[in-house]
């Protein structure tokens, strides 16, 4: 038996949230910032979908972090 990870999407929402708040931004901006709307970074932060890569990778530079510590991990126990 071994573990695999998978995205804990509620819990990375409320990372990213976190992460704007912690660094002075909104959703407006955010939205404005990655060229996306409004409705798309509310999803990410209710845990509904994650960002694209590309997205992530900007928002890791934009908090002066990494996307691994953005992303929020469970893992999972799998047999194969």
């Amino acid at each position: 038996m071994r573990t695999i990870p998978t995205i804990n999407l509620v819990a990375t929402g409320l990372r990213i949230k976190t992460l704007m708040k912690e660094n002075g931004y909104n959703v407006k901006t955010i939205a404005y910032l990655l060229g996306t709307s409004s409705q798309a970074v509310y999803r990410w932060l209710r845990g509904e979908t994650l960002p694209t890569i590309d997205n992530m990778v900007f928002l890791a530079g934009i908090f002066s972090t990494t996307v691994d510590e953005i992303l929020v991990l469970d893992y999972v126990r799998v047999t194969a």
